[in-house]
């Protein structure tokens, strides 16, 4: 599990670990802003388009292989990023990151479920769940204690060795797939490619709104119009898939009941969180007059509290039903965001900190247990295919997340803090949505 845990937190620190130094990036390779933000989003973009295929394809040749495979590739092009000259070649190597992590995060899950018994895949999931809040908020504070002693390039340096070490020791202690006369997923360059173009115009176009904060004028294909033709492809792709055995999207696994209702639960949930992680900046720094420092401070009491409930999270998976607690947990993170919107211009630091707190804790205390049953519903030999479907929710949900934040801003332009609170509202709906379809899941 260590080797596991490892190669998740690199791989979702460097989702993030870059955002500090995109000032002096832009700077030293001549990139203008728009241009830097693309080396964030390239990494997303490649490892968005290819969760679904690598996952099927580690159901065909192991899940092993493909997180050596990734791991691999990660370290490589973390070399390619630190030797970068370029703006061309820096946002490349960050695309084959983002390819490099899929593959780690892709097979993930469905490596857990080989390494834990059933009595206790609970807590193995829990503590993925505690890997990717920690490394979630240690990005910007590992950033700066790079920079503060060196340049953006070494940034990338310590993947090289620590990937290298998962990679080797991947090769001793991970499981192989266990023996299955199930066929697996075959598909074709054609659903590759129009996965990759569903999700890939889903992603651009909500890049765009989110950026450029909904402007219905600007002087550019506008995301809106990239958001319909993702739909429209996704409406072709998903009726190719629906007919096969074992499709690429695993649709096959969304006619199991419980299946279905946590995937719809994991969406709205990470919605939500979407639309209040985008929000909350805005409010805090315009709204509430509060310094860059001190909106970092309060907001961090939401990761903190997520990485404190996860464990106990864990350990009362298998004592109550998934469904109870990722009811009740969506029920105190929607009472987080209600408290939030409403939370009054004066409110002090600790006023602020408890109800980041309050919604910390509550989306803990659903996501371990909602992790489990997505994984654990599943036919064994689907693991990979729920595995990826794990991280498609997530970032699905993370997109219509930041698509309704955009619409708001474009509706309220003004800095009042009217959007922001909608949002805020909003995200606690969402919320409550999640929580019925969790709650729904204790009599299926």
């Amino acid at each position: 599990m260590r080797v596991i845990v490892l190669g998740l937190t690199l791989a979702v620190l460097d989702t993030s670990i870059v955002n500090l130094a995109l000032p002096d990036i832009a700077r030293e390779l001549r990139m203008n802003a728009a241009q830097s933000v693309w080396v964030v989003n390239a990494y997303q973009l490649a490892t968005l388009v290819s969760l679904l295929p690598l996952a099927a394809i580690g159901e065909r040749i192991g899940y092993r292989r493909v997180y050596r495979a990734g791991m691999l590739l990660f370290a490589l092009a973390s070399i390619a990023a630190m030797l970068a000259t370029s703006m061309g070649t820096l946002i490349a190597a960050r695309a084959l990151q983002g390819l490099g992590a899929s593959g780690i995060m892709a097979v993930n899950s469905a490596l857990v479920r080989l390494i834990y018994p059933a009595d206790r895949l609970g807590r193995g999931m829990a503590l993925n769940s505690l890997v990717v809040a920690v490394s979630a908020m240690a990005g910007p504070t590992v950033s700066a204690l790079i920079l503060s002693v060196a340049s953006w390039p070494w940034l990338f340096a310590l993947n090289l060795p620590l990937g290298v070490l998962a990679w080797e020791r991947a090769g001793r202690v991970l499981p192989r797939n266990p023996a299955s006369s199930t066929p697996a997923a075959r598909f074709s360059l054609l659903d590759v490619l129009l996965n990759a173009a569903m999700f890939g115009l889903l992603f651009l176009g909500s890049a765009e709104l989110t950026q450029r904060g909904g402007d219905m004028q600007a002087p550019v294909i506008s995301g809106w119009w990239l958001l319909a033709a993702g739909l429209a492809v996704g409406a072709v792709h998903l009726r190719r898939q629906w007919s096969l055995a074992v499709p690429l999207v695993p649709v096959d696994l969304l006619r199991i009941p419980v299946f279905a209702l946590s995937m719809g639960a994991s969406i709205g949930a990470f919605c939500a969180q979407m639309l209040s992680f985008l929000a909350l900046p805005f409010l805090l720094l315009q709204t509430h007059g509060q310094s860059h420092l001190q909106a970092g401070l309060l907001i961090t009491a939401w990761p903190l509290a997520t990485a404190i409930v996860a464990p106990i999270a864990g350990r009362l998976i298998g004592r109550f039903h998934d469904g109870m607690l990722g009811g009740l947990g969506m029920a105190v993170f929607a009472c987080g965001l209600t408290a939030l919107s409403l939370m009054p211009v004066q409110a002090g630091n600790l006023d602020v900190a408890w109800r980041m707190a309050l919604a910390g804790a509550g989306f803990a205390l659903f996501q371990s247990p909602n992790n489990h049953t997505i994984v654990s519903s599943a036919p064994l030999h689907r693991s990979g295919g729920a595995s990826g479907m794990l991280g498609t929710a997530r970032l699905t949900g993370q997109t219509l997340g930041a698509v309704i934040l955009a619409a708001l801003f474009s509706l309220y332009p003004g800095h009042d803090g009217r959007a922001e609170s909608l949002g805020l509202l909003l995200a606690a709906g969402f919320a409550v949505a999640s929580g019925i379809c969790s709650s729904l899941r204790v009599r299926t």
